[in-house]
């Protein structure tokens, strides 16, 4: 067991930078808030369907379902340099979506911490 020790810590090691990186471009929703007051907010990205859309979303928020961004990337501006935020309600399509526009060249794509299942729990603000 002792001498299995140094490579699970070798192990645990060398994956925290990746733990940390992969929450590196998470925002969190209080700190969306407080940018949300901002001179220059982000630019909010909701990928969900219209109807989920509909029902109730973060102030500010586009609607551009995941399924559509690849083809809607020109209503995000030329500014690839923009930062963007992508929520949707509990993040896999969010990842999806922030995949495609990192792909397409957008270098400051963030994605909505607990997402709008979470922004809904916490009763923040919502645009309807």
């Amino acid at each position: 067991m002792l001498t299995r020790f140094p490579i699970l810590l070798l192990m645990l090691v060398c994956q925290l930078p990746l733990a940390v990186a992969a929450r590196a471009d998470d925002i969190t929703q209080r700190e969306l808030l407080q940018r949300l007051d901002q001179n220059e907010p982000p630019l909010i990205v909701d990928v969900r369907s219209a109807d989920e859309f509909a029902a109730g979303h973060v102030p500010g928020a586009r609607n551009i379902p995941h399924t559509e961004i690849a083809a809607r990337l020109d209503e995000l501006g030329g500014d690839m340099g923009k930062e963007l935020v992508v929520y949707c309600e509990s993040g896999r399509r969010a990842a999806i979506a922030k995949g495609i526009l990192e792909k397409a060249g957008f270098t400051r794509v963030r994605h909505l911490e607990g997402d709008m299942r979470s922004w809904r729990n916490r009763n923040l603000p919502q645009e309807k």
